[in-house]
């Protein structure tokens, strides 16, 4: 027999290593696939992926129901819910002079306040010189008169010397005021939307409370309508 064919007789032979090798690597096979497709038992999966699954949708539900318990925020902007026959609301302020003015300054007498949008303007001009002109029949009424802007004190000084007038004039530039007694909001101009002053009176009792409230006023005989409100109280 030649050499070429003892080699390849010594590797075909079922007897041989090449036969016996493959046995071994199927089972080995098996039992990595067996391992692989092997059931996890209940208590592995709490403590791998169910565990951090459960805590995710846990913090969803909190989340949501946190949102759900707060009140929807107030939108920037959005007038006063300030209605006739509710407390007044309480305010520190300064006027012209140099002096600061509360609501307690008043206490048990009536107190008209008229918000206007800006001081020297032709209607708010107008405005508070009917509100001076009625002054002592105000007076007469038990009933005290404040003109609100947002205007600084210089500028509501000027305006008082330029009209000599005898209404003390607040100043409210972070709109504090303006905003509890519903005279700040959206106003539109000229196609134009922005937040500004509307133009607002509101009438309060000796008891502190809000009797009567004018919205979108009209300069026009609108002093002697408020005087004639203050005399029916």
């Amino acid at each position: 027999m030649s050499k070429k064919s003892r080699k390849k007789s010594s590797k075909t032979p079922s007897g041989s290593l090449t036969a016996k090798k493959k046995p071994v690597k199927t089972r080995a096979t098996t039992q990595t696939r067996s391992a692989k497709t092997q059931p996890v038992s209940a208590g592995t999966s709490t403590r791998t992926g169910a565990k951090p699954a459960s805590h995710k949708a846990a913090s969803k539900l909190l989340k949501s129901s946190e949102k759900a318990s707060k009140p929807a925020a107030t939108a920037p902007g959005a007038k006063s819910a300030l209605a006739e026959g509710q407390k007044a609301p309480a305010f520190r302020l300064p006027r012209d002079g140099g002096n600061v003015v509360t609501l307690s300054d008043y206490a048990d007498q009536k107190l008209v306040l008229f918000f206007y949008p800006r001081a020297d303007t032709p209607g708010c001009t107008r405005e508070a010189i009917d509100f001076t002109r009625l002054k002592g029949d105000f007076a007469a009424a038990g009933t005290a008169v404040l003109g609100i802007s947002a205007d600084p004190l210089k500028a509501q000084e000027k305006f008082r010397d330029k009209h000599s007038l005898g209404i003390p004039l607040i100043s409210d530039e972070h709109h504090e005021m303006l905003q509890a007694y519903g005279a700040w909001g959206e106003k539109s101009m000229y196609g134009k939307t922005f937040l500004g002053i509307l133009r607002t009176t509101v009438l309060i009792g000796s008891d502190g409370k809000v009797a009567r409230i004018w919205r979108n006023v009209r300069v026009d005989g609108h002093a002697d309508e408020v005087l004639a409100a203050a005399r029916s109280l």
